[in-house]
């Protein structure tokens, strides 16, 4: 059976809105080729690239997230960052993003804005919202609690880059998946059928 493609993500930026005037200052992508069988993860892409918003960065983002306008200068602006960050999307089949309120659509204005299409038929799963088992009250948990519950080492000094935050993430999701804690089945089954791998 051919298998299903699987992004996770995570960025970095310089507020919350991008309709406000926020961008991007760093996006870290790792793509799967994934068994819709056997839910086995295969690991074929990890990119990573800091970007140059082009403006302010807020000092307590710059404190939060240790990128700093020195550390960007140089770095690629968003419309070059896009053309490839629109090329892995437009081959995914399912996003995996903590907090995917926020993760998706500020990735799919900023592609929009640059006149990047976006891929509408795209699953999106949130590790936040499906991993409220981590926490003792049920809330959406912080990705470092996730993590904690599920026995994923985690750094909090190497937090809050967007590869680092992906790799933890993704890890979290193939410990979750075994032990039946995190369930892509509805997902997965729809890609599956949508690409023809199931029958209708």
């Amino acid at each position: 059976m051919k298998p299903i493609v699987i992004t996770g993500v995570d960025i970095e930026s310089t507020g919350f809105r991008p309709e406000d005037g926020h961008r991007i200052t760093e996006v870290g992508a790792i793509v799967y080729k994934v068994d819709p069988r056997t839910m086995s993860f295969e690991k074929v892409l990890t990119y990573s690239k800091l970007v140059n918003p082009h403006r302010t960065i807020p000092e307590e983002v710059q404190r939060i997230t240790g990128i700093t306008p020195e550390l960007v200068r140089k770095a690629p602006g968003w419309e070059e960052v896009a053309i490839d960050v629109g090329k892995i999307f437009k081959a995914t089949d399912i996003m995996i993003a903590h907090n995917a309120d926020f993760d998706a659509p500020f990735i799919a204005y900023e592609l929009l804005r640059v006149g990047q299409p976006v891929n509408q038929d795209m699953e999106v799963f949130c590790t936040m919202q499906s991993g409220r088992f981590a926490t003792p009250l049920g809330k959406p948990p912080r990705l470092s609690e996730l993590c904690w519950a599920l026995g994923v080492p985690f750094n909090s000094e190497d937090a809050h880059r967007a590869i680092y935050d992906v790799d933890r993430m993704m890890e979290a999701l193939m410990v979750g998946i075994q032990a039946g804690y995190f369930d892509l089945s509805v997902s997965v089954e729809k890609v599956a059928r949508a690409k023809g791998l199931l029958a209708a």
